[in-house]
């Protein structure tokens, strides 16, 4: 690969790996092993780049005690019962001057997008089109499919990968992800949290700008 693409490349595997860790913080409580990926290899870079601070109090703890603590905290921020914090995109959507509902006019857009890609989900899979964890992992899996075409040197379709990401972020995700972690940082009590909400904005913010940038320029055959 020519130096312009490698630079592609390598912006495609760091994104695909943030957009990993952000899908796996909002899918699930967090497990021991997940605790332990932190500081390993795969993410502790990544978050260090990106300025995340959990706190003397986390880092004080075992990965036993933190993982119990935010097993609470995501159930009680996400799942409830009693009030929580509904991440999916068409609850979000602004439906004449209010919110909507699960199964929405977003979902469906949402699972038509996905699905004119090609892409599939998991056999198992049961959920809403529209989680914020699917969205998120729907752009880490462009990431890497951006990532396969840099590497064959097939810009044509690299820069069409770059394309659909740049309209996936742009329609969906800054439409309705920042409000919805600005309600996370507002209730949630562990920085874990705060901060990872903190960050998935930034970091969408960040990369739509990266997006629109790369597409701008354009890669030497």
């Amino acid at each position: 690969m020519g130096t312009k693409r490698n630079e592609m490349a390598d912006n495609a595997t760091t994104r695909s790996q943030v957009y990993a860790l952000l899908t796996i913080v909002f899918r699930a409580e967090p497990s021991e092993a997940f605790l332990k990926e932190l500081q390993g290899p795969r993410f502790s870079e990544a978050l260090s780049e990106l300025g995340v601070d959990l706190g003397s109090e986390y880092h004080a703890k075992t990965k036993v005690e933190n993982c119990q603590g935010l097993a609470v905290e995501f159930t009680r921020l996400f799942l409830g019962p009693g009030q929580h914090i509904s991440a999916h995109e068409s609850v979000f959507a602004e439906l004449d001057g209010g919110f909507g509902g699960h199964w929405g006019a977003q979902t469906a857009e949402v699972k038509k997008f996905i699905e004119a890609t090609g892409m599939e989900y998991a056999s198992d899979f049961n959920g809403l089109p529209d989680h914020i964890s699917v969205e998120l992992e729907f752009m880490q899996k462009l990431a890497e499919w951006e990532l396969e075409k840099w590497a064959n040197d097939d810009d044509e379709n690299a820069e069409y990968c770059l394309s659909v990401q740049k309209k996936f972020i742009e329609e969906h995700l800054l439409k309705w992800v920042p409000q919805f972690c600005s309600e996370v940082i507002d209730k949630a009590d562990q920085p874990f949290y705060r901060e990872m909400a903190g960050i998935t904005v930034d970091f969408l913010e960040f990369d739509r700008i990266l997006i629109n940038k790369s597409l701008s320029s354009s890669v030497p055959s």
